[in-house]
């Protein structure tokens, strides 16, 4: 009969393999438009990493064979990913990057190797290694971090999919109890903080994730009674403005039967409004969009 932390460990093998599938859709979008957008290249690199040191561990680790297949296959589709983003980044974009893959995912991992298996005694290359691999981890969870701040400020959770943070948290959860199950403080500790950070990222989808609902202007109300229309022709005084105009405002009188004018506002007014309204400053979206660039 298989025991508890073999189970545990095929569930965390599903659910890590479901996370690092998640990104499939926007790689999709991304061949798709052939542009990166928005969307930054950092996290693949550091996450390509962390599961090579994983999987590193794995083969160093008595009984390590599920860490070695769930880290193999993410190791492979992280691989891919920054493959397919270096490809459509643009070229300042994608020299930043080549540097990066050079500096942590070829000369610090093979240093890692290298030094583990040469340098180090056989009773600490597990320690030392599971070291910078809870580190990397704890990065990996934490990165999520940026994001949070930026929903909190803009209100919106458009950049954190709620698919991605439900499946951290199983994720985190899932390898917490595989810790405990097979004493490994290296898999608990930064696991059991994603916990908590997967909670967190729940909580603000639940606050803001219908935000944009309250942005959509209200529909104006048909008129169909003439009695209604004649007391706003007494009461009220539409002023219309001509877009790229003098701003001279022109009355307009109602005529019984017709619904009343609406204000004509330009473009760029329209969308300051709808900044206004969400509480931003008049420019503080477009330097939101800016600080997404890699």
């Amino acid at each position: 009969m298989a025991s508890a932390s073999f189970i545990v460990g095929i569930v965390g093998n599903i659910i890590s393999i479901l996370v690092f599938t998640s990104p499939i859709r926007t790689f999709s979008r991304i061949v798709k438009k052939k542009s990166v957008g928005n969307y930054k290249g950092l996290p693949y690199i550091t996450t390509f990493l962390s599961t090579s040191l994983w999987t590193f561990y794995g083969l160093l680790k008595p009984g390590g064979v599920l860490i070695v297949t769930v880290n193999g296959a993410g190791a492979v589709l992280q691989f891919i990913y920054v493959t397919l983003f270096m490809v459509y980044a643009p070229r300042d974009i994608k020299v930043k990057m080549l540097k990066l893959v050079l500096l942590l995912d070829v000369i610090f991992l093979g240093a890692v190797i290298v030094v583990t298996l040469l340098v180090i005694p056989k009773d600490l290359r597990l320690t030392i290694v599971g070291v910078l691999c809870a580190i990397l981890t704890l990065g990996m969870y934490a990165s999520p971090l940026s994001v949070m701040t930026t929903v909190i400020r803009t209100k919106s959770v458009e950049y954190m999919p709620f698919s991605l943070s439900f499946f951290l948290f199983l994720n985190a959860g899932d390898w917490s109890v595989y810790s405990v199950l097979v004493k490994d403080f290296f898999i608990g500790v930064p696991n059991a903080i994603g916990f908590v950070l997967g909670s967190a990222q729940l909580i603000l989808y639940s606050i803001y994730r219908n935000y944009k609902l309250e942005l959509e202007p209200e529909k104006p109300e048909k008129v169909v009674d003439g009695d209604t229309v004649e007391k706003a022709k007494e009461d009220v005084e539409m002023q219309s403005y001509e877009e790229g105009g003098d701003e001279e405002a022109k009355t307009k009188s109602l005529g019984k039967g017709k619904s009343l004018p609406t204000k004509r506002m330009s473009r760029s007014n329209s969308i300051e409004k709808v900044i206004r309204t969400v509480s931003f400053g008049p420019y503080e979206l477009s330097n939101w969009r800016n600080e997404h660039d890699f």
